[in-house]
């Protein structure tokens, strides 16, 4: 059942990111230097709003599905959100995928199905205190890291900002984590709640500058490295999730083929709007391919 969910909060996230991807693209970039109004333009569209809102849907899923199995379980799914971005921007954006997305779109689904094979059940005990104040102090540290990116030149600086904007969805995971194992009553007495709303909501303001600087599937590459591969090594060291036993190539063949499989489809892929004769888009700047264009 975890892993049911956290492919159900994957359906929401990959949904998520199609509609953010087009408000940013409806908005001007506001130039080298980051914009303020600009930022406020993107996320005041109804098709912004309407991402958040399936953001905050998949995020419930998500926290549901690590109460029960491992963070590496779950944020490999959460990786599979590409894939689904891919295919749902078939009928949205009117875009086709060659042979390579499908595959990668094949690859992701068999990375997770040997992850749901192999996965045990989370470890049940709380994390210690100074896990969860290191997790705190990480945020200002890495909103630090991140305006610095934003003095890097493209495509160096996309790719770093979705970073940035992925580790921060890690440490939400973490936080999740952390808040989990506790009763509800419990939640607002510790610092994990509010490092949670936090990192979110730094993690979007990262994420949707980097939209508007260079294509979706650049800065997603980022984010998918970001939010999967940290904290599922943190899960392993410092909190104790497990396979099960006698499965652990199996978990490191699917983790790998799951998250290799979505950076494929970051590499190749360019979700990019059909131009609209009163409302042209704004040119992409990140790799992209002819195997993936508008029709």
């Amino acid at each position: 059942m975890g892993l049911v969910l956290a492919i159900v909060s994957a359906i929401c996230y990959g949904s998520a990111s199609v509609f953010q991807a087009m408000a940013a693209r409806r908005a001007p970039a506001g130039g080298e230097e980051v914009d303020a109004k600009s930022l406020v333009k993107v996320v005041a569209q109804w098709r912004y709003i309407l991402g958040l809102g399936l953001d905050g849907l998949g995020f419930v899923f998500q926290f549901i599905a690590l109460r029960s199995v491992p963070i590496f379980l779950v944020q490999a799914a959460l990786a599979a959100s590409l894939a689904v971005t891919a295919v749902i921007a078939i009928p949205l954006l009117k875009l086709r995928l060659g042979a390579v997305q499908w595959g990668a779109v094949g690859g992701v689904c068999v990375g997770l199905a040997l992850l749901g094979v192999s996965a045990g059940r989370e470890n049940a005990d709380q994390p210690s205190w100074s896990f969860r104040i290191g997790v705190t102090i990480a945020v200002p540290v890495l909103a630090l890291i991140g305006l610095a990116a934003l003095k890097l030149k493209e495509p160096v600086r996309a790719a770093s900002l979705g970073l940035v904007g992925g580790l921060f969805f890690g440490i939400v995971a973490l936080a999740a984590r952390s808040i989990s194992d506790v009763e509800w009553t419990k939640w607002f007495t510790g610092p994990e709640l509010y490092t949670l709303v936090v990192a979110g909501g730094l993690a979007f303001v990262f994420y949707t500058i980097g939209l508007q600087r260079a294509s979706v599937t650049t800065v997603t590459a980022g984010l998918v490295i970001g939010e999967t591969v940290l904290p599922s090594v943190v899960g392993v060291i410092a909190l104790g999730d497990t396979t099960r036993r006698g499965f652990i190539p199996v978990a490191v063949v699917g983790f790998a083929l799951a998250i290799a499989s979505s950076l494929m489809l970051a590499k190749y892929g360019s979700l990019e709007e059909p131009d609209e004769p009163d409302e042209p888009a704004a040119p992409a700047t990140g790799p992209g391919t002819a195997e993936l264009q508008a029709d």
